[in-house]
């Protein structure tokens, strides 16, 4: 029996790994607090969350075997979880033959080791929330070990794992500059995903009049970014 903290599941997302078909999994809390976060029920207050037990997953897709792929794990953020009961869960979600993804904010390198190091996971997704420095503050709501951020980096690019990294561009808090700035520290990394900035139900009630860059302005950004990272795509615009 494992003791992970289930609290929300989309079923079916046909848009959380791209070109796979997945059970969604929300696991609750966060150690940011990142003003555009979209989950921050899930992490303020994660008891209006029903716990969903783990045989309904099992459940779930074992009844749709047929066209399912896998699970996406994600959150608030997976690796605050007792890593025991993190590793277990992913293990009986492997041994039913499913395919697992993995979101991070890259603030636990260790337990990315691990599971990289047990072949737990097949793909990860890890969120780079602005350029490795002292803006980066600002983007994650709090004090940020960037020591920890960029060892996550290094992890996955070494890891043979397929893997993305993703930024959120919000349009009040990141520009051009910014995004060459995160693509340089991931130079040569595998996948580069700007996401679209969604102003609603943001954490910081002042996001939410922000208007989100138009579709051009972000294909620019990904044209500055793509000397570094060949493979940088726009998601959601």
């Amino acid at each position: 029996m494992t003791n992970l903290e289930i609290r929300g599941l989309i079923e079916t997302s046909f848009l959380d790994w791209d070109g796979k078909i997945v059970a969604t999994i929300y696991v609750p809390r966060c150690n940011f607090r990142c003003p555009f976060c979209h989950n921050s029920g899930l992490i303020e207050n994660p008891d209006h969350h029903e716990i969903i037990p783990l045989e309904k997953i099992e459940d779930l897709l074992l009844k749709h075997k047929d066209f399912m792929d896998g699970i996406c794990l994600t959150g608030g953020e997976p690796t605050l979880h007792n890593k025991k009961g993190l590793l277990e869960f992913i293990k009986r979600i492997k041994n039913l033959g499913f395919l697992v993804k993995f979101d991070s904010n890259g603030t636990s390198p260790e337990t990315l080791q691990d599971l990289i190091k047990q072949k737990l996971i097949d793909y990860i997704a890890m969120d780079i929330k602005g350029p490795l420095d002292q803006r980066y503050d600002k983007l994650s709501g709090v004090k940020t070990n960037l020591h920890k951020i960029k060892q996550s980096i290094e992890i996955i690019m070494t890891s043979g794992l397929a893997y993305e990294f993703r930024t959120t561009v919000v349009a009040s808090l990141l520009d051009t500059g910014d995004i060459e700035d995160i693509a340089r520290h991931i130079a040569g990394a595998e996948k580069f995903v700007l996401q679209q900035f969604v102003p609603e139900h943001t954490w910081a009630e002042s996001l939410r009049s922000v208007k989100a860059y138009e579709r051009s302005k972000l294909e620019e950004m990904a044209q500055v970014a793509k000397p570094y990272v060949t493979k940088t795509l726009i998601r959601g615009a």
